[in-house]
């Protein structure tokens, strides 16, 4: 009997247990209507008998700035039943005097919805603290949570090893020739700080209208995900993040300057003395910024067409349907630009006029590719040529293409090796049409001078005349009797 009151006793602890897991409840607790500038207005969510899993973003506040969150958790034991909560709570730095409206929002706090109906909030000079009574300490205060609303000094701020940095792959280009940018944050192996990444998207947005030049041509990476790579500087390891990549290309001569942008981080305060069941840190912020950058544009080289050519390193592949054909027959033909450069503002080749064949413009299409801090492609241009005379031709003499290559400093020509075989009769004169009667002075000869007859040739169009002659009369007639 008395191991079966054991039992009892252990059912009846799982079955409030189970009872308090299953119970759970969620509150929204605003701050008060009234705070000055030098205090914090919040907004708490507690949830009872159960963990905060997931939560969605609290709302924004007109006239007040997010300065972090924190949390705390409370677990209570009385007459054997157990119970518990925990809270988030979001912290709103007012930025000025004055009067503002919290509108009614809702939560998503694991799962289930929660909704506030806001509040008014009014902004007043800063107050002075009051002075916190001593009492007597307590050490279950620590175990139960009950000093969970302590002074900041309960936190102490460590110091990051850890920077923002931008980057470029060059410091001297060319005119049109491009350069890598990396927006990066880099932390040391060895950094003690708790870091994370704090509304990147958003603060990039803002960020990238200061940071990208205007007299360059951009290709951006799209980084979507931030991860984490390993990399060494000066001796150091450390992982960086890259935030932002693009190579740019300069439109003209003038400098390309970066100026110093900042990006907001997360940074946590750690806990001097953390207990079990209370938080170990909590949330700040820390403002890093990237130092001034500038990369020096230089002309190119002399050249008749250094103002029209591309800056880069190309090769060409040429394809053509066949190499042999008869005068007036098609043949199509590629002439395929790739490498790495600005493949957008690759120029289109320059066809010569020729009555030897007729060359038609081309069908053009491009593909670019960025990935590992480059940006390649291809141009491809499909043409379509009909051959008006016999003989050999080198497409050479129609095909080429000028570029600069800013590695080995010297302008560079792309030409097609593919050689053309025409064969039959000359087209000259097959555009002239047998039914052509040609110019009128070609058909003054053949023309008759022969006079006929005004009563045979014309007798419909001189009644006609003659009808409207009496029209106008009758007309002319009304006219002077009114």
């Amino acid at each position: 009997m008395r191991n079966f009151g054991v039992f009892l006793s252990v059912l009846a602890s799982i079955f409030c247990l189970s009872r308090a897991a299953f119970a759970q409840e969620i509150s929204v607790q605003l701050g008060p209507n009234e705070v000055g500038m030098n205090e914090f207005f919040t907004i708490t969510v507690t949830v009872n008998n159960a963990a905060i899993k997931n939560y969605t973003d609290f709302p924004n506040i007109d006239g007040f700035a997010k300065r972090g969150t924190s949390s705390s958790s409370k677990t209570n034991i009385v007459n054997g039943e157990i119970s518990s909560s925990q809270s988030i709570t979001q912290r709103y730095m007012p930025l000025e005097e004055g009067t503002y409206t919290l509108e009614p929002f809702s939560l998503e706090v694991n799962g289930t919805e929660v909704s506030s109906q806001g509040k008014t909030i009014k902004v007043t000079p800063p107050v002075e603290r009051r002075q916190n009574n001593r009492r007597r300490y307590d050490p279950f205060d620590d175990l139960f949570g009950r000093n969970r609303n302590n002074t900041e000094s309960e936190f102490m701020d460590v110091k990051e090893d850890a920077f923002l940095a931008l980057t470029t792959d060059k410091d001297e280009v060319y005119v049109g020739e491009g350069f890598t940018t990396t927006f990066a944050f880099y932390v040391a192996d060895a950094n003690r700080a708790p870091l994370q990444f704090h509304e990147a998207g958003k603060q990039l947005s803002t960020i990238l209208k200061d940071l990208r030049p205007e007299n360059c041509w951009e290709e951006n990476f799209s980084i979507e995900n931030i991860y984490g790579e390993r990399v060494e500087l000066n001796g150091k390891n450390y992982t960086r993040y890259k935030i932002y990549q693009a190579t740019y290309y300069p439109l003209n001569l003038d400098p390309v300057v970066f100026p110093s942008v900042p990006f907001e981080m997360i940074k946590y305060r750690v806990a001097k003395s953390p207990s079990f069941f209370g938080r170990d840190r909590q949330e700040d912020f820390k403002t890093f910024n990237t130092r001034e950058k500038t990369v020096k544009v230089k002309a190119l080289p002399p050249h008749p067409l250094k103002d029209k050519v591309a800056v880069g390193q190309f090769e060409l592949d040429e394809k053509i349907s066949t190499n042999s054909v008869e005068t007036g027959e098609s043949f199509s033909y590629e002439f395929n630009i790739y490498g790495e450069g600005n493949i957008s503002g690759i120029p289109d080749p320059s066809i010569p006029d020729t009555k030897e064949m007729d060359i038609y413009p081309p069908n053009v299409a491009q593909d670019i590719n960025r990935g590992a801090g480059r940006v390649t492609g291809s141009k491809r241009y499909s043409y379509f040529g009909i051959p008006n005379e016999p003989g050999e031709y080198d497409l050479k003499d129609y095909f080429s293409w000028i570029f600069f290559n800013p590695e080995t400093e010297n302008y560079d020509t792309l030409k097609s090796e593919v050689k053309l075989m025409v064969t039959g009769e000359s087209k000259e004169n097959v555009s002239i049409s047998s039914t052509d009667l040609g110019s009128f002075y070609d058909n003054i000869d053949i023309a008759s001078n022969e006079l006929q007859s005004l009563d045979k040739s014309n007798a419909t169009q001189i009644i006609a005349n003659l009808l409207i002659a009496a029209l106008l009369g009758a007309a002319a007639f009304m006219f002077i009797r009114k």
